[in-house]
């Protein structure tokens, strides 16, 4: 039997963000001088995606609420260093333009987005990981995604941090090889450990050998906490201490940092075009900002996979 060729859900801010970093503005500006470096990036990056993973389907999640406020009600500090004055994320001045730009490029060639009000993106890749056809494979550069890896579906993390063009393919052996967990506790690990970039302290004097180590050990935050409990159980005295110290923290921290898989999204058109939708208004978008390279890219990626 021929294997099903997988979806593509992307984890777009992750995409756009490392597009705008990695391609200097002065390099990618429209005839009037705006900055396109992410969005040429991105799109490129598309492209590679589609003719490197054989993909039928794609799907790009957007942050409809980078900062849900029920996550920050169980833990104030949750990307709080990332505020802006004024409210909102802090995004750099020139990148908040062009997401529209994305976007409207996105529909012109026929690739879904979508997002969920009170849902960050990763909430929206969670649940379509656990609701789309698989094979899947998320595109994101964000580490807690590991906690999305299911080799039965099977769902994949095609991890970014080093670039589209040198991504990590990781199934769950690759989650144990990297951090000493299996891909289904990598959320109470990162609680335990912390990420300074999402304000998650973790336990003060933890690190990731000594959170892999509980996790191996009791299974879960809940089962560390449930064992703090008992006199019995065989912690150095110095951990006991540090674990009880952040006990509070440890009760919600793993709800905060744990995707949620039950979004409410609508129906989604997920299957890839074989040409533009709207070639016209495509066409139109690339002369205004100067993509005529990116989106013939991208279109002859699409064209290329429907041959195959």
């Amino acid at each position: 039997m021929a294997h099903r060729p997988p979806i593509l859900l992307i984890d777009s801010a992750s995409l756009y963000f490392r597009a705008y970093f990695g391609i200097p503005e002065s390099a990618a500006r429209a005839e009037d001088g705006t900055p396109v470096n992410a969005v040429r990036g991105f799109l490129d990056m598309l492209a590679t995606l589609i003719r490197g993973r054989g993909a039928d389907r794609m799907v790009c999640a957007l942050d409809y609420d980078w900062r849900p406020a029920w996550r920050v009600d169980l833990l104030p500090s949750y990307k709080a260093h990332r505020v802006a004055p004024q409210g909102g994320e802090v995004v750099p001045d020139t990148l908040s333009p062009q997401v529209p730009m994305i976007l409207e490029v996105l529909a012109a060639v026929g690739i879904t987005t979508v997002g969920a009000t009170g849902y960050e993106a990763d909430d929206v890749l969670g649940t379509l990981s656990v609701t789309q056809p698989g094979p899947v494979e998320v595109v994101s550069g964000d580490r807690d995604l590991f906690q999305l890896i299911d080799d039965a579906r099977p769902v994949r993390l095609l991890y970014v941090g080093r670039g589209v063009a040198k991504l990590d393919d990781c199934d769950d052996a690759a989650v144990r090889a990297r951090y000493g967990v299996p891909a289904d506790r990598y959320a109470d690990f990162a609680a335990l450990r912390g990420d300074p970039s999402d304000g998650l302290p973790g336990v003060a004097g933890v690190g990731e050998k000594t959170a892999a180590r509980l996790i191996d050990r009791y299974g879960s935050v809940a089962g560390i906490l449930a064992a703090l409990d008992d006199s019995d159980s065989s912690f150095a005295p110095g951990l006991r201490t540090k674990l009880a110290a952040a006990r509070d923290y440890l009760g919600v921290a793993p709800t905060v940092v744990r995707v949620a898989l039950d979004v409410p999204l609508p129906q989604l058109p997920t299957a890839l075009p074989t040409a533009p939708v709207d070639p016209d208004r495509l066409l139109e978008l690339a002369g205004r900002w100067n993509l005529a390279g990116s989106t013939r890219r991208l279109v002859d990626a699409l064209a290329a996979r429907a041959d195959a």
